[in-house]
């Protein structure tokens, strides 16, 4: 508590020193003084990725899963943008809401003690709405692939079962 409120006194002396150009920056580093100044860096991985925020949902997907700023050309980085572009053709959300889901989906998954990494994830549910040749709403079936999990089924038996209830779908019999 006490480095927060340091921290809020000094941050409008900070802003202070900034209009004065470098020579404060160099002056202060010579006396010792410490500032702190709230800054967005590349460091900072938001939670949610908002339809304001820039950041390429791949490389944010990326970013979470390992806990800090990704690489922008990267295996894992790669491989979530070209399957996030597989997704676009199947679903209706766009990326952005897309990564979103998939990071709540995962979180929600390893609290009940089933972690799945987030390109797995966003596969197999991309492979299930591929075989129903129509979109899907990818909300709905991140809901859904949840459940048969918490009823017990391990990934492979809950992606099997979601294809078969979704593959009903094209034959207009059931829908999900």
């Amino acid at each position: 508590m006490k480095r927060i409120s340091h921290a809020i006194l000094c941050l409008p002396l900070a802003l202070a020193a900034c209009d004065k150009g470098d020579e404060a920056g160099s002056e202060a580093a010579s006396t010792g003084d410490q500032a702190l100044v709230a800054t967005k860096s590349d460091a900072d991985v938001p939670t949610w990725l908002s339809h304001t925020d820039p950041t390429e949902p791949a490389r944010w997907l990326a970013s979470r899963e390992i806990g800090r700023p990704a690489a922008e050309v990267g295996s894992q980085t790669e491989h979530l943008r070209h399957s996030l572009a597989r997704a676009k053709e199947v679903f209706i959300e766009d990326p952005r809401m897309m990564a979103n889901r998939i990071v709540q989906l995962g979180e929600m998954l390893a609290e009940a003690g089933k972690p799945e990494p987030y390109a797995d994830l966003l596969d197999g549910l991309e492979e299930v709405a591929a075989a129903t040749h129509r979109k899907q709403l990818f909300g709905e079936m991140c809901q859904h692939y949840y459940n048969t999990r918490q009823q017990g089924a391990d990934r492979a038996t809950a992606l099997t079962r979601l294809k078969e209830r979704y593959s009903l779908q094209g034959e207009g019999r059931v829908s999900p």
